[in-house]
């Protein structure tokens, strides 16, 4: 009982001093403000706050939001220094002082005037690229890290978090999931994706956007989200540019070259951007069926590549603006390979074959944006038409029967898309807290395609494929404190008509009417600046595309055709995604994980070819299949280990169920149900020697996966580069080794419809060496310039 008492006594007195200690300690201080061009007044997003003692040393600090606002916590008794740094502008400095009468110190509005004198040329790229979490999507801000990574936009994706492109193939995928949205400056293109990320130089990108769970302004289709390619376009007062060149050396020898310009004067901002890559791709591999045949592959694929952007802001006055832009694509591809195919140890087919393709694309965009007198209220109206023509011909061969026109043949194709975009969209504040945000879209795609051929046992065939797509969304966002909120909706009525035609079947005809209403929800809470919690739910779309409902083969080798199915119908998903951001010293750490809840789902199935008594043929479709459900985790860091190291690094872990059959054609056929579960890492290291020298370690690794057909071995890759300044800061030599244990390889086995195995390489080790310069004499205006920009538009219309 004593001890209890004394216990007791002791407990009381040391809460007692505890508590009188901590009377005695100094209560930290909080300094908040806003910060703004002088000029413009518009706020300035993400400057950097620093507080300092008398001595100089950083006590604490923290950025700006996206509203230019402010606010600096554990700021200790006494006198400090408030300094707002931001790149281009002349630093603020301001001493406060906390004490026990005044621990909450305001700034108000600090207006940060332009340094002419601290830039005397345009800063075209950072060193390492930066993550930036944004409400509803994540911002990669291309540094030289990515750009030294690959020449064309597909071997940059490759690097990217939660992204991943098949390097044979050429097929994209986020979170493990190939229905993805791919955009250009927030447009879409009628050039196929493989073929569009061959065309885009790295060194043209300016950032990469990933949308993974998009808001009801936002067109719905694409189950795993959207990935927005920002071209460089330049906004620096007076002429500034800067031209690339590099040469990656393999098997064969690939060129790539860019330039990027702009000069503005007075209310009128010209920009153009150009880049080109040219050489030959090898490629090779083999499909063994044991026991049956092996099927030996051999590529080499010749490309050159053209991207043209040139256009103009034009600042009609204070409240209006006028932009207009055109993008233009042209590429020449051909393609020579050859199949072998030996059974029994004996050559039955020799089929070598040759693809030419002439691509040109061209894309034309009007935007006209009015501010009206409350800050925030806007009109904007947009119109965007392109236009794709893609001639193909195709010949296939076969050296041991030259005389079978079912091997001995040619493919004459002709293939026009149009699109027409037109939308407009109305932001109104309500109060400071409160937005809305309304818009109406059109859109048009028609498609037509001719296919000539003298193959036996297949017709000529063309087809006219329609869509148009008439939609409305409103969203309404709201502040609570910590917790902000969005809500929205979209209403969309889809329409499609597709005819078929076979000189000897006759036509088919494909039509759809679909109205669907896709809802969407927000809900950020930031407790802290630096801690941020989102929680978000969407209802997306997968279309059928035409390829898929096609009924006319789209292409065939000896032993495989591939053919759509024109009674596939849409697959939603209701897509749920948990995020968390820290934001750490030097840098930031993220978290996320996602559930979606698939319905109809779309999944390849092969069977044998039924027109094969021999069961050596294969036919690949489409078909729809039971709802089923798709999980994943991710995390990301972005981080400054030491003054003279950064890193980027970042893990996902994703799960899916797939399904697929044997025999399409018989409905009782046993259903083929797969789990993939896929886990890839990555990690880009940026190391900085010398005050010139930088040098560059990348690694990645991609699991093992599945699918129907295939069970995929792990691949992974090592790349080590440097970079060197020369010419007073104003150029740059690249020197990089890709892939160099040579661990990037596709090598599967299989069970389905057969047993087989296989291997497919490309020229995955390279070296690469490449130069940069820049010039110009104009002075970077680091201001948050229109948001048109960075494609982030104030109206809502956003993406479509």
């Amino acid at each position: 009982m004593k001890k209890l008492m004394l216990l007791c006594m002791l407990t009381v007195t040391f809460n007692s001093f505890a508590q009188l200690a901590k009377s005695k300690l100094p209560k930290p201080g909080v300094v908040t403000g806003k910060v703004v061009d002088d000029a413009t007044k518009e706020p300035l997003p993400y400057v950097n706050i620093v507080v300092r003692d008398a001595a100089k040393k950083v006590l604490t600090g923290g950025i700006t939001d996206e509203k230019g606002k402010f606010r600096i916590k554990d700021i200790p008794e006494g006198n400090s220094i408030v300094e707002v740094q931001f790149i281009g502008y002349k630093t603020f400095s301001r001493s406060v002082s906390i004490s026990s009468k005044e621990r909450n110190v305001n700034l108000g509005t600090i207006a940060l005037k332009e340094d002419s004198a601290q830039l005397d040329e345009v800063v075209v790229r950072a060193e390492t690229s930066t993550v930036v979490q944004k409400v509803d999507r994540k911002v990669i801000n291309v540094g030289k890290d990515l750009t030294s990574a690959g020449t064309t936009a597909s071997e940059l994706l490759n690097n990217v978090q939660s992204v991943s492109v098949d390097s044979q193939t050429g097929q994209l995928s986020l979170r493990g999931n190939s229905n993805v949205r791919v955009l250009v400056d927030g447009r879409p293109t009628n050039i196929p994706t493989a073929q569009l990320l061959k065309q885009i130089p790295s060194n043209s990108i300016k950032s990469i956007e990933l949308i993974t769970n998009p808001s009801a302004k936002y067109n719905p289709e694409g189950m795993s989200g959207i990935i927005n390619i920002v071209l460089n376009k330049n906004a620096n007062i007076g002429f500034n540019a800067s031209v690339d060149g590099g040469v990656t050396a393999g098997h064969y020898v690939r060129y790539n070259t860019s330039a990027n310009m702009n000069y503005k004067t007075g209310d009128v901002n010209f920009f153009a951007n150009y880049g080109h890559n040219s050489g030959d791709n090898y490629n090779f591999g083999f499909v063994e069926r044991p026991g049956v045949n092996l099927q030996e592959f051999v590529f080499t694929n010749g490309n050159q590549a053209n991207l043209l952007k040139i256009g103009a802001d034009i600042y009609l006055n204070d409240k209006n603006t006028l932009s207009v832009y055109t993008t233009q694509n042209w590429s020449d591809n051909t393609a020579n390979g050859s199949a072998i195919i030996t059974a029994g140890g004996v050559v039955v087919n020799n089929s070598p074959n040759r693809q030419a393709s002439d691509s040109k694309n061209a894309a034309y965009n009007l935007n006209y944006k009015t501010d009206f007198d409350k800050k925030g209220h806007s009109l904007e109206f947009e119109l965007t038409y392109s236009k794709n023509d893609a001639p193909q011909d195709l010949f296939n061969q076969d050296l041991l029967d030259p005389n079978n026109g079912e091997l001995n043949y040619f493919n004459d194709i002709d293939n026009e898309r149009t699109n027409t975009l037109f939308n407009i969209d109305y932001t109104k504040p309500i109060s400071d807290k409160s937005k809305l945000e309304l818009g109406v879209e059109y859109r048009a795609d028609k498609t037509e395609n001719t296919n000539i051929t003298n193959q036996v046992g297949f017709t000529n065939s063309s087809f006219d494929y329609d869509r148009n797509i008439y939609s409305g969304y409103v969203n309404y966002n709201h502040s609570f404190g910590k917790v902000t909120m969005q809500l929205g909706a979209r209403l969309e009525n889809y329409e499609i008509e597709g005819i078929f035609r076979r000189e000897t079947v006759g036509n088919e005809t494909v039509t759809d009417k679909i109205f669907t209403v896709y809802p969407s929800a927000f809900f950020t809470y930031s407790p802290s600046q630096k801690n941020q919690f989102q929680l978000s739910y969407s209802r997306r779309v997968d279309r059928p595309g035409i390829q898929q409902v096609n009924p006319i083969r789209e292409w065939s080798t000896p032993l495989i055709t591939s053919v759509g199915n024109p009674d596939l119908v849409p697959q939603f998903t209701n897509s749920f995604e948990l995020n968390f951001t820290r934001r750490i010293k030097g840098g930031s750490l993220s978290f996320g994980t996602f559930y979606r809840k698939v319905n109809d789902v779309i999944s390849r199935v092969t069977y044998g070819d039924p027109s094969d008594p021999s069961d050596v043929r294969q036919i690949l479709s489409f078909a729809n299949f039971d709802d089923t459900d798709a999980y994943g985790l991710e995390f990301s860091a972005n981080f400054r280990i030491t003054k003279w190291w950064r890193a980027n690094s970042s893990i996902d872990f994703y799960s899916q169920k797939q399904f697929g059959t044997n025999d399409l054609s018989n409905p009782n056929a046993p259903r083929i149900e797969v789990t993939n579960e896929a886990f890839n890492a990555r990690i880009s290291n940026s190391i900085t020697a010398t005050k010139k020298l930088r040098l560059q370690v990348f690694a990645m690794y991609r699991g093992a996966n599945q699918d129907i057909q295939w069970e995929v071995d792990p691949m992974w890759m090592v790349n080590a580069g440097a970079t060197y300044s020369v010419f007073k800061g104003k150029g740059t030599l690249s020197l990089r080794f890709n892939d160099i244990f040579r661990g990037m390889k596709f090598q599967f086995n299989s069970e389905r419809p057969f047993v087989q195995n296989g291997r497919f390489q490309w020229e995955s080790r390279t070296t690469f060496l490449g130069f940069n310069y820049r010039f110009g004499g104009g002075k970077n205006r680091a201001k948050s310039r229109r948001r048109r920009d960075s494609n982030e538009k104030q109206g809502g219309g956003g993406f479509f």
